[in-house]
């Protein structure tokens, strides 16, 4: 059998991402039990947060599901799930500003998320084809050093700037994540949407949640490295 050493440049990375997922999920269920003492839902918290920064013709929607929150900037609404939505608790309330916060980087020309959103076809693309050119860069490759070589190497090397383009998109996926993040909790404190322990609750549950963001970025470096290690072990 086969063994490819490479894969354990990636193991690090795997456990960071299910440390990450794994803290969300405990710290947002940890929060959504304790009730907020303004009794203030998820959608109210969002409604007040936009209004505040003149923003009065975004549509908050109920979405099914858990965690499935995310802002529409086609639609120009904020979708939010069945644990955000009509629930009083501090992670809903926490949650809830993070998604206003994005529709406020779209209101006031934030560039990081215009640029994401404009690599979004390019970046689908190249993490569903990356690993299918290295397989056939490779493959190619093996069979000689003429023609079929060059053209294995060309397309293997095609599939390592497919991995560089993912990690791009994590790369500036982070400071849009960190910015929305600190809107909500900047307008979360401002209009006094909490009292002041539960803006701590609001602000363990966004970091955990910035976690998983930086988690995934941390897979794309690894995956990235292990193909350059590849390469470098067939020169």
């Amino acid at each position: 059998m086969y063994y490819d050493s490479t894969i354990l440049l990636l193991i690090p990375a795997i456990i960071f991402a299910m440390i990450a997922s794994a803290g969300v999920k405990s710290t947002f269920s940890k929060y959504s039990y304790i009730r907020n003492s303004r009794n203030m839902t998820g959608a109210e918290a969002a409604q007040r947060m936009l209004r505040a920064n003149g923003l009065t013709n975004v549509g908050i929607n109920h979405i099914p599901g858990n965690l499935t929150d995310n802002f529409d900037p086609r639609s120009n609404t904020l979708n939010l799930s069945d644990s955000v939505y009509d629930k009083t608790s501090i992670s809903a309330v926490a949650v809830a500003c993070h998604e206003a916060g994005h529709a406020l980087q779209y209101a006031f020309g934030y560039k990081p998320i215009t640029v994401r959103n404009s690599i979004v076809p390019v970046v689908n693309f190249a993490s569903h084809s990356s690993w299918f050119l290295i397989i056939i860069g490779l493959f190619l490759t093996a069979q000689g050093s003429g023609d079929m070589g060059y053209i294995g190497d060309t397309i293997f090397n095609i599939g390592v700037f497919a991995f560089v383009i993912v990690l791009a998109f994590h790369l500036i996926t982070l400071p849009v994540e960190f910015n929305a993040s600190s809107r909500a909790l900047a307008n979360i404190q401002e209009l006094g949407l909490v009292d002041e322990n539960e803006y701590q609750g609001a602000k363990k549950v966004l970091k955990a949640a910035a976690m998983t963001y930086v988690a995934a970025t941390a897979v794309a470096a690894a995956n990235l490295i292990r193909v350059l290690a590849i390469r470098g072990r067939r020169n």
